[in-house]
């Protein structure tokens, strides 16, 4: 599974990349490591929108964000 690293970057750039994915992929999975509470929320409702699934993982001050579509 393809992970992207979106830890220190500023919205939207966080948010643009998981779009990115969701565009090229169409289906699949992927993940995005993110640092920030806007950045989680942001690509979770980007995800929703799209009807994609996402699970949410805490690690620390980051979050490991899982994104499926079937």
């Amino acid at each position: 599974m393809e992970v992207r690293d979106a830890r220190g970057l500023l919205c939207p750039e966080p948010v643009l990349i998981a779009k990115r994915e969701i565009e090229q992929l169409g289906r699949g999975a992927f993940q995005v490591i993110v640092d920030t509470v806007a950045a989680r929320d942001n690509i979770t409702r980007l995800a929703k929108s799209k009807k994609w699934e996402i699970t949410v993982e805490p690690s620390g001050d980051e979050f490991l964000l899982t994104l499926k579509k079937a």
